[in-house]
Parts: structure tokens; C-alpha cells; sequence
């Protein structure tokens, strides 16, 4: 599709359809270009589909996570949580995201926050916290 032609709406409704269908390395491509779009036009100029680039930025960090590329998803979601800090849902997926790439002592940071946040629940494997 092209940026240029297409308008914003329909390509983020296209974008939403790749991931809603599985094909989340495409889904990813067509957010990462949009997500580019939106902060090079500025916040005046934003689209009228976001309030802001956070809905996209969890969509493209949740494509990221499903098509494994780990290393890109700790990087959008470090900068959600860094603008929205009390968002259990964005530390579960940093945290899910870092046991992913095998990195479990660093996501249990974000995964207590996530727990104190409300947004994830201990397996009962893992025992009570200490």
C-alpha cells in the first residue's frame, strides 16, 4: 500500500487485519510505518483515528512479540511504559517479552509491576513471593 495514496485510517484498519489474522511480521512492517508517519507529522498534525501514537505503539509492540523479534518489542514498550508507568499491561508484555528472549531474571521487574499493577496473576508453580 501506499502512504502516499491511501489514507491513514484504512491502512491502520489494514494493518489491525494482518495481526487479527495471524500474519504478525507483516502486521508489524505496516504499523512500524505508520507508528513512523504519525511522529514525523507531529502531534498537530495527528490523525484523527489516535488520540495519541499509544494504541498504535501497543499493537506494533504486541506483532513485535508475536513474531518474535524480542529485541524491538523491549524497545516500544519501554518507551510506553516510560510515558504511561502505570500500565500493568504494557509491564506484562515487557516482562513476557524478556522470559521470551530468555532473559527471566530481568522480566521479573516488570512482571511484579504488571502483578502489583492488577494486570497478571503468579502461576501458582511459582509459589507465593518472597
Amino acid at each position: 500500500m501506499n502512504a502516499t495514496s491511501t489514507p491513514f485510517s484504512l491502512r491502520y484498519a489494514w494493518a489491525l487485519g494482518l495481526f487479527e489474522r495471524g500474519d504478525h511480521f507483516a502486521a508489524a512492517s505496516a504499523l512500524a510505518e505508520l507508528l513512523a508517519e504519525t511522529e514525523a507529522t507531529g502531534a498537530d498534525e495527528a490523525q484523527p483515528l489516535l488520540h495519541s501514537t499509544t494504541d498504535l505503539r501497543m499493537f506494533l509492540a504486541r506483532a513485535y512479540f508475536h513474531s518474535a523479534q524480542f529485541g524491538k518489542a523491549e524497545e516500544v514498550l519501554r518507551v510506553l511504559i516510560e510515558e504511561h508507568p502505570t500500565d500493568g499491561y504494557a509491564h506484562l508484555l515487557l516482562g513476557r517479552t524478556l522470559q521470551r528472549a530468555g532473559r527471566h531474571a530481568e522480566a521479573a521487574r516488570p512482571l511484579a509491576l504488571a502483578e502489583i499493577l492488577g494486570d497478571y496473576e503468579r502461576p501458582r508453580a511459582y509459589g507465593d513471593p518472597d
